[in-house]
């Protein structure tokens, strides 16, 4: 039996958070799942070490780092997105929202590529500050992991971006412990709570699931850190 056929037999796991929460409670839930959707981390990444950080993009003119975190939105977010949109409109997937293991392989496959070639783009820039070399390395690093953690169990995206940008923060923290970094990371704190709590709340996820994306979030971000800074 081949690997398809092994994730299309296995059974989709039913909603196993069965206490129901309030409407608003479960609005807020998906509020802050769409806010903070795995494929929008990388903007809000490269939004603060541009826009917001005092020290990684000195001596870069405003008009280049907007330039930058375009370039990041269109090979990180608008082509996976849209690669999901043309996937659900010849039939490939059910759903744009990919709820079963199956949906989520060539998705997760053609964002590799986008992520790996934005990557070797920003590699080849001297210009551009290894932090943010070594974020978008580390992004394509972790959703290769989860190409194959999907093989077993239905790890959460959600989780995984979110622990990316928290494992960010702690190897800035790390490599630049004079900056100014208690807020953001605080605040990064909070956000990565929020959105783990609220994918228990409005999916199908397990505990499992959550804590091991996460965990592959932060872990992927230190050992790229570990390889180009």
């Amino acid at each position: 039996m081949n690997t398809l056929q092994s994730i299309s037999s296995k059974p989709e796991p039913s909603l196993r958070h069965e206490v129901h929460q309030p409407m608003m409670i479960r609005f807020f839930a998906y509020l802050f799942s769409i806010l903070f959707h795995p494929l929008f981390i990388p903007l809000y990444a490269v939004y603060y070490l541009a826009f917001l950080h005092p020290d990684y993009f000195n001596g870069i003119t405003e008009r280049e780092k907007t330039w930058v975190i375009l370039r990041v939105g269109v090979n990180i977010v608008f082509f996976p997105l849209i690669s999901v949109f043309l996937l659900k409109g010849i039939g490939f997937i059910d759903s744009i929202f990919l709820k079963t293991q199956k949906e989520r392989i060539i998705p997760y496959v053609i964002s590799n590529i986008f992520f790996f070639w934005m990557y070797l783009v920003f590699r080849n820039q001297s210009e551009i500050p290894s932090i943010l070399t070594s974020f978008v390395f580390s992004v394509f690093l972790s959703s290769s992991v989860a190409v194959l953690a999907n093989v077993y169990f239905k790890i959460s995206m959600h989780a995984i971006g979110a622990g990316g940008l928290l494992g960010l923060m702690v190897v800035i923290l790390y490599n630049n412990a004079s900056s100014p970094i208690t807020l953001p990371f605080a605040l990064t704190l909070l956000i990565t709570g929020i959105v783990c709590t609220s994918r228990m709340i409005v999916s199908n996820h397990t505990q499992r699931d959550i804590y091991l994306g996460l965990l592959c979030g932060i872990v992927c971000q230190l050992v790229g850190a570990a390889f180009i800074l």
